[in-house]
């Protein structure tokens, strides 16, 4: 007779859920990461915590890690020629990153906490893990991020923010 074994508790990933959920922009990620995809996703994205003014990614780090927002603030900076230009603040339900993850470019602006902030990072090599356990869920992420990556491209105002 086998006894059930007890897994690792998943990660409570309401929160970004509902972030999700929330977020109106033209889009959003919840036209394919629908709640039921992150009971699987769960598995694979890892919490973090920044305080205001902390950095999350570098203009010109090679990193591939994305970054979905549940709370807080993200800025959005590109060091030019002639200083620093703003371009965006990325709020609760978006991401950051999908640029270099798809890519594999260095990095072209950096993203530091606006607020006190909680994010959801995937790494490339939780993706790949993921595309090799539930390639639909795999699939679901890819559509959601080059939705989110054409919108901001067809957007003349964000077209620098993709990073």
């Amino acid at each position: 007779m086998n006894s059930p074994t007890s897994s690792p508790q998943q990660p409570d990933v309401s929160g970004l859920v509902a972030a999700i959920a929330r977020n109106t922009e033209p889009g959003g990620l919840a036209k394919h990461l629908e709640p039921f995809r992150w009971k699987v996703l769960a598995d694979y994205v890892h919490p973090l915590t920044h305080k205001r003014g902390e950095l999350l990614i570098g203009q010109g780090d090679m990193g591939r890690k994305l970054y979905f927002v549940e709370s807080g603030d993200l800025k959005v900076d590109m060091h030019g020629p002639k200083g620093i230009i703003h371009l965006a603040i990325v709020g609760p339900g978006s991401v950051v990153g999908e640029g270099s993850f798809f890519s594999h470019l260095a990095r072209s602006a950096s993203v530091s906490a606006y607020s006190d902030c909680k994010v959801w990072v995937l790494t490339p090599d939780d993706f790949d893990k993921l595309s090799h356990d539930n390639a639909n869920v795999a699939l679901a992420v890819s559509m959601a991020l080059g939705t989110i990556l054409a919108t901001r491209m067809l957007d003349m105002s964000k077209r620098l923010a993709v990073i």
